[in-house]
């Protein structure tokens, strides 16, 4: 007979349950991969890079898959279902984590350029087509068979700008040189993540789907030591994220232990949002 504490313990185990990352090469999506797998559950570890995702698939410590996939694509998305499917028969999580983020994904925006003035149309396009439609088109295609199955939790990954606006100044130099605005379109696609989340949430409660949101913080990854420090001095705990911060957090979400946990954003910020 097992103990309380072991029963506790267990509401966050997922062994025997299959659960899907996208974006899973970017710096959060693979330690999300790790922290499920961790967990026990078969990860499909996704992405446009089919060869490193099946790497990461092979290093992980659970029966794993990597798969290429376009998420701004239907058709993508189903043949990604169907192959999931084939391989493992159900899905039990989806992490919603694709996504663009000028800072990264696009440096030829220059400060000016970011300006939202100047905020070039394209760009605002592509990345509203990963951030939003690409959580869209994944949860219906592996949502609707959660729904077959009778239950699934579904995670997406949002941002503390979803919930705030950003404050620019932390890109601005010492010297008050500028280096970037903050894309409105990364914030305009979180604060739509959230609201999709709540979405969601209350149409398919009756099926026994949970969807949450996480909304981290940023993420400290070789950025210049002044944006690093700008940032720490407007966190209450004084830092930037480690990647491994989020690890606890998804593990949570995707588990039993949040089980009466729909439409609610989980924040792990460091306090960014307390002030």
């Amino acid at each position: 007979m097992m103990s309380e504490t072991s029963n506790q313990v267990d509401l966050f185990g997922l062994h025997g349950r299959v659960a899907v990352v996208t974006g899973a090469l970017g710096l959060l999506g693979q330690q999300h991969c790790r922290a499920l797998a961790s967990a026990g559950a078969s990860v499909v570890v996704s992405d446009l890079d089919r060869e490193r995702c099946e790497g990461l698939a092979r290093s992980l410590p659970t029966p794993s898959l990597g798969l290429c996939l376009d998420v701004t694509n239907r058709a993508s998305v189903q043949r990604g279902v169907d192959t999931v499917l084939q391989a493992f028969g159900r899905v039990d999580v989806l992490v919603n984590n694709a996504a663009l983020n000028d800072k990264v994904e696009a440096p030829e925006l220059a400060a000016e350029a970011s300006k939202f003035e100047n905020y070039p149309l394209a760009a605002w396009m592509q990345s509203l087509a990963v951030n939003v439609t690409g959580a869209f088109l994944c949860s219906q295609g592996f949502g609707a068979q959660m729904v077959r199955q009778g239950k699934g939790s579904i995670v997406n990954v949002a941002s503390t700008y979803g919930l705030v606006g950003p404050d620019q100044a932390i890109y601005r130099r010492p010297d008050g040189e500028q280096t970037l605005y903050k894309s409105p379109a990364y914030v305009t696609g979180k604060g739509a993540l959230i609201a999709f989340t709540r979405y969601l949430a209350a149409y398919w409660g009756h099926a026994g789907i949970r969807v949450n949101a996480l909304v981290p913080g940023g993420v400290e990854n070789g950025q210049e030591p002044f944006f690093v420090a700008n940032y720490a001095a407007r966190a209450p705990l004084g830092r930037m994220a480690q990647p491994t911060d989020y690890r606890g957090a998804i593990v949570f979400l995707a588990s039993d232990a949040s089980a009466y946990m729909t439409g609610a954003n989980l924040v792990v910020d460091g306090g960014w949002t307390a002030w």
